[in-house]
């Protein structure tokens, strides 16, 4: 239990921001936190469609940073996604997703939450 409490702290902090809006029920596609010191700013500028069935696509500005990952949750936490950003657009088949919430997070290469949202699978 010792080593897992760590573990489960780390795991919330990190998933918390998001979390937090699908626990308060908000329709929010992104919102957007500072990346770094000279508060540079990314937005998901779509994440579609919303419901989902058999793909869902990401769309980020021109200026993305190629360093960041995009990572996706499934509710109870299971890492479903983890992929780096190589251009404007991420296209993600849903064929190992069943029916729910889900979370993602844009993460700079530290680490850090740049941007994070939901998205609903429905089958």
């Amino acid at each position: 239990m010792k080593k897992t409490l760590p573990i489960l702290v780390s795991y919330f902090k990190t998933l918390f921001p998001a979390l937090l809006f699908v626990f308060a029920g908000f329709a929010v596609s992104s919102f957007t936190f500072s990346a770094n010191s000279q508060n540079a700013k990314v937005e998901v500028i779509k994440c579609y469609p919303n419901p989902a069935t058999s793909v869902v696509n990401f769309e980020f500005q021109k200026n993305i940073d190629k360093s960041y990952v995009l990572q996706v949750y499934s509710f109870v936490g299971k890492k479903m996604v983890e992929t780096p950003v190589v251009n404007n657009k991420i296209t993600v088949t849903l064929n190992d997703f069943t029916r729910g919430i889900y979370v993602y997070q844009l993460r700079d290469k530290s680490g850090e939450t740049v941007v994070a949202g939901k998205f609903q699978v429905i089958k």
